[in-house]
């Protein structure tokens, strides 16, 4: 489990092709932290279990499935990542929970300015955005984030200059792909309601 709060923002040093997937080299200082064989760790949103590390780089192993789901299999070596490591129960949640169980990807639609930060517009799927209410919780690329002006289109999300300079999105170009999380707790609402309007 995660909160969205990204703790570094790392780079592909190397990509292993597996018979099943393929085997990622990360490098960050997160490294040097303590791993842990088997620890979870959230690259750009999706749960990875640590398989490897030196001093200054991990390998996690990314099953076919995951490069399904997922942004990760369109990643080259040099591009970024955001990562978090799982919580421990005593921390603070400093954005919502997240399980790291990417949902589906979406699109950048549109980048604009608006004083100091900049709303970034994101397409996705319907049953997505479906999920999605306004000043909600969503997970783009494992951030932690706030959406408005949620539709059947698209949702809108706020991102402050610390938030640009320290994730991914930063980045980010209309039409780059990303990993969407939608909240926790709308899918398992969502599921149980299902249940019972089906009958």
């Amino acid at each position: 489990m995660f909160t969205g709060i990204i703790q570094d923002l790392g780079r592909i040093a190397a990509i292993e092709t597996l018979e099943e997937g393929q085997r990622l080299t990360l490098a960050s200082p997160l490294a040097a932290d303590d791993l842990e064989m088997g620890e979870s760790i959230s690259v750009s949103g999706a749960c990875m279990t640590v398989v490897a590390w030196t001093d200054d780089t991990f390998s996690v192993d990314v099953s076919a499935e995951s490069l399904r789901r997922t942004t990760l299999g369109g990643l080259e070596v040099g591009s970024p990542v955001n990562l978090e490591r799982s919580m421990k129960l005593s921390d603070r949640i400093g954005g919502h929970l997240v399980s790291g169980h990417v949902d589906g990807t979406g699109t950048v639609a549109a980048i604009r300015p608006e004083g100091e930060s900049s709303v970034y517009t994101f397409e996705m799927a319907p049953e997505l955005l479906a999920r999605t209410i306004e000043k909600g919780s969503i997970a783009i690329d494992g951030i932690s984030l706030t959406c408005f002006n949620c539709s059947d289109a698209g949702l809108d999300v706020a991102l402050i200059p610390h938030t640009m300079k320290i994730t991914t999105l930063g980045s980010k170009k209309p039409g780059d792909p990303v990993n969407i999380e939608s909240d926790l707790l709308g899918k398992y609402v969502e599921r149980l309601l299902a249940a019972h309007i089906d009958k």
